[in-house]
């Protein structure tokens, strides 16, 4: 599933491809940019915000957000593509390689002079040079009353944890997801294991939050239902949780190690 570690990861492979390029093609498959051309352009940048992607190029940036499905593949000229052609929505071509994006769930071109104030909504990125702890933490508890599981999903609140990561950390801390952000302790410390299990993710092509990079071992409670707890040997259990208005995401947990207190 694709979080903050997967984008930095991602913009940290694309840069040695783009980076000092200049674009010999560029076709950009969505109705209200197909017809923007950003080829001659040298790409200047090629970064990660939370779960977003930015590539600079001058005046112009392109941003994107993967979304669930969304990927980003490198491919050298004339090597076949990996996933459908119908399914591209940005190829950028530079000299020796291709940069497809499939599937992304938001693709638009931006002044680049425009670019922070689009993601100005965004609390700050464990894995960015804006980090800012104090900030991550007061955001968190904005709303006492909140489930800490959803709270943590907020982009507003910190930028780049997703399913994965809310539901492995709140085993960390002991904590079960629908727990009100005000019965949560410290929350620093919230935004201080989201900062270590990001950061620890750099750089990995398998992502591990356990310390253990073996099948059915690199989670705690992610994806694990009905499988023992890897601390006390109770089976994962899986529920869902959702404010009104929110779509229901999947939350695993140990009824031992974080028990509903409800």
């Amino acid at each position: 599933m694709p979080e903050g570690d997967t984008l930095h990861n991602l913009a940290a492979r694309l840069r040695p491809v783009l980076v000092g390029r200049e674009l010999a093609g560029c076709d950009l498959r969505v109705p209200r940019y197909a017809t923007v051309d950003l080829t001659g352009r040298t790409v200047d940048a090629v970064t990660a915000r939370g779960k977003h992607l930015l590539i600079g190029l001058g005046d112009r940036t392109l941003h994107s957000h993967l979304r669930m499905e969304g990927q980003w593949h490198v491919y050298r000229r004339g090597e076949r593509w990996r996933k459908p052609g119908h399914t591209a929505r940005a190829v950028l071509t530079v000299e020796g390689a291709q940069v497809v994006g499939f599937s992304l769930g938001l693709l638009e071109v931006l002044a680049t002079e425009a670019v922070d104030g689009a993601l100005v909504h965004l609390g700050p990125d464990p894995l960015g040079p804006d980090w800012d702890a104090e900030r991550a933490a007061a955001n968190l508890g904005a709303d006492p009353a909140r489930p800490i599981g959803l709270a943590l999903l907020d982009q507003r609140a910190l930028a780049g944890v997703g399913n994965v990561y809310r539901n492995e950390l709140c085993f960390v801390r002991g904590t079960h997801p629908a727990t009100p952000v005000a019965d949560c302790g410290d929350l620093r410390g919230w935004a201080d294991e989201a900062v270590r299990l990001l950061r620890a993710n750099l750089g990995r092509s398998r992502r591990v939050t356990t310390g253990v990079d073996r099948n059915g071992l690199r989670a705690f409670v992610y994806d694990r239902a009905r499988r023992s707890c890897l601390r006390c040997g109770t089976a994962i259990v899986a529920g869902s949780l959702g404010a009104v208005g929110e779509a229901e995401r999947t939350i695993w947990w140990c009824p031992r190690c974080q028990p509903d207190k409800k």
